[in-house]
């Protein structure tokens, strides 16, 4: 890679969007970060990508560079899109949290007060709260789905209606990494009549103008990157295909005919997958974590009630659904863990698959956002945003 194309003259943007072109900013006091991003194109593989941070209020890195899509050789512009995975649900959970800030959720009342067709087969004492920390007992869909179910996502929903959770619901946690996202999303249509990605764009992208979807307008596609996925036999290695982990990823639902995964298809960019598909940019991502540890652009998201509330420990320890794995979580967001040590103790945020992060740190201040197009192999944090992380870090103590 030119590591020149890293940092942009203002005004040479490519930008069709409404956020800010102060393109290529990286403030004096902040370079081991912007070091830490072009080694990652050095010395760790990457192809396009993007990082913003925030600290103290103050966006003080603004950097993108490399391929956006290898197979025309497009440039990663400002502006460039990138499907997020699992860090999407940094947005799932801000919805939910915000019906609760405004009086319309009760986390700890049954879900079925507000969705009735969901208190049956001992789901009936199921509230939010236990969704949010992965504790439900429904980690996986029991009936046979296909992509046309998971795009559509009612037939989704219509089968975790009926089916039976795993566990006693609240007696132990295990990640439910696509069934939360249309938990969380029915519960918002019942309660305001708009779907997930209809509410997070009205109640938090619109106000804070970011380039975030989930659900993502035909008018937008042309500047999402396009994944460079892992090779389908390093993903059958890590996660054999009869395990629980694996049907909580739907594999069979979400595979093409010879061709992996279709996370490239319009169909999944179109639909919402309101766990797993958000598509933004670092700089939206990193703009909506700001957003919930103190005001920015005149907006904050959360108070620090409920902020608070959010990230206070629910489930510590070993997942019932991924074998092996450590997990710890506040309500829809990640905590830090030796899996995923996030900046600090008081982080919070999610991973997605691949390498993607948006994290906050109230402690410090500090809010980012990491976007890439070329998926490690690790299921959380690979070494590239590890590297950011520490280089955030190393300028945190520097500043304090």
């Amino acid at each position: 890679m030119d590591t020149s194309a890293v940092k942009r003259e203002p005004g040479a943007s490519h930008t069709d969007s409404n956020e800010t072109e102060d393109a290529g900013l990286c403030k004096p006091g902040y370079e081991p970060v912007e070091e830490a991003f072009v080694a990652n194109f050095k010395d760790r593989g990457e192809v396009g990508a993007a990082f913003c941070l925030y600290h103290r209020g103050e966006k003080v890195v603004d950097l993108w560079g490399g391929i956006a899509d290898e197979a025309c050789g497009r440039a990663w512009y400002e502006d460039t899109l990138q499907l997020i995975f699992s860090a999407t649900k940094g947005a799932m959970a801000l919805c939910a949290l915000r019906l609760v800030q405004q009086g319309k959720l009760d986390l700890d009342t049954p879900m079925s007060d507000y969705w009735p067709e969901f208190g049956t087969a001992g789901k009936e004492k199921i509230t939010a709260r236990m969704v949010l920390s992965h504790r439900a007992g429904l980690p996986v869909i029991d009936q046979s789905v296909s992509k046309d179910d998971v795009y559509a996502g009612q037939p989704i929903v219509r089968a975790l209606e009926q089916q039976t959770p795993i566990w006693t619901p609240d007696k132990k946690h295990g990640y439910h990494g696509l069934t939360i996202g249309w938990l969380i999303g029915e519960l918002v249509f019942r309660i305001t009549g708009r779907s997930l990605g209809q509410f997070f764009r009205e109640e938090i992208a619109e106000p804070l103008h970011l380039g975030f979807w989930i659900g993502l307008p035909g008018n937008q596609e042309h500047r999402v990157s396009s994944l460079i996925e892992m090779k389908a036999e390093d993903i059958g290695n890590a996660m054999p295909p009869d395990s629980l982990a694996a049907r909580m990823l739907m594999g069979d639902a979400l595979s093409g005919t010879g061709a992996g995964y279709p996370w490239n298809s319009r169909a999944l960019h179109a639909s919402e997958m309101p766990a797993v598909n958000g598509i933004c940019t670092a700089r939206s991502l990193a703009k909506m974590y700001a957003a919930t540890i103190g005001e920015i652009d005149g907006v904050r998201l959360i108070n620090s009630q409920t902020l608070d509330a959010a990230c206070t420990e629910h489930s510590n320890g070993a997942d019932a659904t991924v074998e092996g794995l450590t997990t710890r979580f506040g309500l829809g967001f990640h905590l830090t863990t030796p899996e995923v040590p996030l900046l600090g103790p008081n982080s919070f945020g999610h991973p997605g698959a691949g390498g993607s992060l948006g994290l906050a740190d109230p402690e410090h201040d500090i809010a980012f956002g990491y976007t890439m197009n070329r998926l490690g192999s690790s299921p959380y944090l690979d070494e590239r945003a590890t590297a950011l992380i520490d280089a955030v870090r190393t300028v945190v103590t520097d500043t304090a």
